[in-house]
């Protein structure tokens, strides 16, 4: 007879559910090779007292993951990351650990980007021996969501230090050029619409 639901248990680990060829298996590997060389860095930012804050490594990973599969905010992520298991397993998530609030997550985010951590990351793994050849430099496409969402209007300040000494909170109504205006965090971002 059909039954609707699921054993409460299962036997079956996230990683037999993987199939070996599965393109996420090796970027996992090249993802963790690049995170055992962080491990100094990575080490510095957990924290000592206080409630536990989200691993670093796992951050990263899920990170990749809203880049790789166009995931449009961390909310969606969080939803994706709480039901997929193939998302759980790239993250090291066991299938029976919680999720981790996506405002807990922007802000453990926002922390690894100010930090450079994210930078030496993203560094390290596009320089990974083995990911240097799978790069093209003949094509590039992104989400222009996330545009938005990681290079930040509150970065870009007037080139010659004017203005803004409100620290970019209030930008709305100004009118903001890549000629005349130059992020903080990324200088090599520029404004689009």
């Amino acid at each position: 007879a059909f039954s609707d639901q699921g054993g409460l248990f299962s036997y079956i680990s996230p990683e037999a559910r993987v199939p070996a060829d599965h393109p996420l298996r090796k970027i996992r590997q090249f993802v963790r090779d690049v995170l055992t060389e962080m491990n100094r860095d990575l080490g510095k930012l957990y924290a000592s007292e206080g409630r536990p804050s989200t691993p670093p490594e796992q951050l990263l990973s899920a990170l990749l993951l809203q880049v790789f599969y166009g995931i449009r905010s961390e909310r969606q992520l969080m939803e994706q990351l709480d039901y997929n298991l193939l998302y759980r397993w790239f993250v090291g998530l066991s299938p029976d650990d919680p999720v981790w609030d996506p405002t807990t997550f922007t802000k453990n985010r926002d922390r690894l980007q100010n930090g450079g951590v994210f930078k030496k990351f993203m560094t390290r793994l596009l320089n990974h021996p083995q990911v240097k050849p799978l790069l093209s430099d003949e094509h590039f496409s992104v989400d222009g969501t996330l545009i938005e969402a990681w290079a930040s209007q509150k970065s870009f300040r007037p080139k010659d230090g004017s203005g803004d000494d409100d620290g970019g909170a209030n930008f709305h109504g100004q009118k903001r050029k890549n000629d005349t205006h130059a992020s903080t965090s990324d200088p090599n971002s520029r404004l689009y619409r």
